[in-house]
């Protein structure tokens, strides 16, 4: 019964770490393993509040952490389309929005972090600093960002690009693995001084050396998953279960088209989104 007082509590608070707005049957049966882990780790840490948000025209995942006690708050490779409703969420739960945080320069969407900055002033942006962006926060392998009593360990997952970190929360047991490591799957090296070889070396020495029960929350899902967890992807993932020779020559011959909104995207994300933005977006930070 109390197990059951908690699910209640944590899904009007946390939702279950699923959004209403991809609860579809698809993802309900992908997803009944993961919401257990997810309730797992909640149950022994639900001093968290944890948010699983997403762009549906780029299927990316943003995440919003925030110490329950403190109210300081986290979010993770937000969208700028969605900036509103970000800001929105933080401030419905009166939250206090400490840092917007990338976990690498996508290509595939324009980062929010910038318009969250002007919709939420006080909150800072983070980005690796070997990635070359501009940030109020420029962070390296091994330091940790912390939002009340909690903190994320920052490790670098260079391969997609050479910026790319992997953000950890051991009380958490999960895992924020932006485009390095995805559910069943990785992400391209073809581009944005991508290099197979580097990748198969940082999920496996960053990533998959984590304890098994680890949850993996990546940056997108393309099929209706929501979460995985270190020891699926050491079995089950296509790709990286793969020797490296193997991987490589996977990787190298993927055939992929290119990306439709990288030459939108890379530029205002060199900058976290402020500035280089197409006209309709530069109006909102105009406003």
């Amino acid at each position: 019964m109390a197990m059951l007082g908690f699910l209640k509590s944590a899904g009007r608070v946390a939702l279950a770490r699923n959004p209403s707005p991809f609860l579809c049957s698809s993802l309900k049966q992908a997803a009944v393993p993961s919401l257990f882990r997810m309730m797992s780790a909640l149950a022994s840490q639900n001093d968290v509040l944890f948010r699983q948000l997403f762009d549906r025209e780029t299927c990316t995942y943003t995440y919003l952490l925030a110490d329950t006690q403190t109210k300081e708050a986290v979010l993770i490779d937000p969208v700028i389309d969605l900036a509103e409703r970000d800001a929105k969420l933080v401030g419905e739960l009166g939250l206090e929005l400490k840092y917007v945080m990338n976990t690498h320069v996508h290509a595939d969407h324009i980062t929010g972090t910038g318009l969250l900055k002007k919709l939420v002033p006080g909150c800072q942006s983070v980005i690796a600093e070997v990635s070359g962006a501009v940030a109020d926060v420029l962070i390296k392998h091994g330091e940790t960002v912390k939002f009340g009593e909690h903190e994320l360990e920052v490790r670098s997952t260079p391969g997609h690009t050479n910026g790319c970190v992997t953000y950890v929360s051991h009380n958490l047991k999960s895992v924020f693995t932006g485009d390095a490591l995805l559910i069943r799957g990785c992400g391209r090296t073809d581009f944005q001084e991508g290099s197979a070889e580097t990748l198969y070396e940082s999920v496996h020495s960053q990533i998959l050396s984590l304890p098994e029960d680890y949850v993996v929350y990546p940056a997108h899902d393309y099929k209706g998953n929501t979460s995985s967890s270190v020891g699926e992807e050491k079995q089950f993932n296509p790709r990286l279960t793969k020797p490296k020779d193997e991987f490589i020559e996977i990787m190298n011959n993927l055939g992929l088209p290119y990306p439709k909104k990288i030459d939108i995207s890379l530029p205002p994300n060199k900058v976290c989104g402020l500035y280089n933005l197409p006209d309709e977006l530069a109006a909102k930070l105009e406003d």
